[in-house]
């Protein structure tokens, strides 16, 4: 929905950013593999077969996102991943906390977005279930 608002260069590192959250806590499950294929679909980018967390680095890949508004739409559509498999773990609040502190956005903005991913999520579950045959 908002992804596509990103230029290429941001996407790509989306992309980087959402794998190493999804992986964070532990727990890469299925839910989040499923959001994941959605954002690649939704920026019109093939699915990665492979992260390699060992050339990760958070700060190289927030750096990519220069306006606002990007890293906004960053922050959002992270939300809607952290609140898929209903577990806002530790690890994750974290590093979410980093990336906001990074790109100098408020952490009562956090709280207003984690509502909204939180929301999204779970309405995009439901939508799962009514698409089902």
């Amino acid at each position: 929905m908002l992804l596509m608002k990103l230029q290429t260069k941001e996407k790509f590192a989306f992309l980087q950013l959402a794998q190493y959250l999804a992986r964070v806590d532990g727990e890469y499950g299925n839910k989040e593999q499923d959001v994941i294929d959605e954002y690649c679909v939704e920026m019109g980018i093939d699915k990665p077969t492979i992260f390699n967390e060992e050339d990760f680095n958070l700060d190289d890949i927030l750096s990519a996102f220069k306006s606002i508004k990007s890293k906004k739409i960053v922050i959002l559509e992270l939300m809607i991943l952290v609140h898929i498999d209903d577990k806002y773990d530790n690890k994750e609040h974290e590093l979410t906390k980093k990336i906001v502190d990074f790109f100098k956005i408020k952490e009562k903005d956090l709280k207003y977005f984690s509502y909204w991913g939180k929301a999204v999520s779970s309405l995009y579950e439901q939508g799962k279930l009514f698409i089902e045959d």
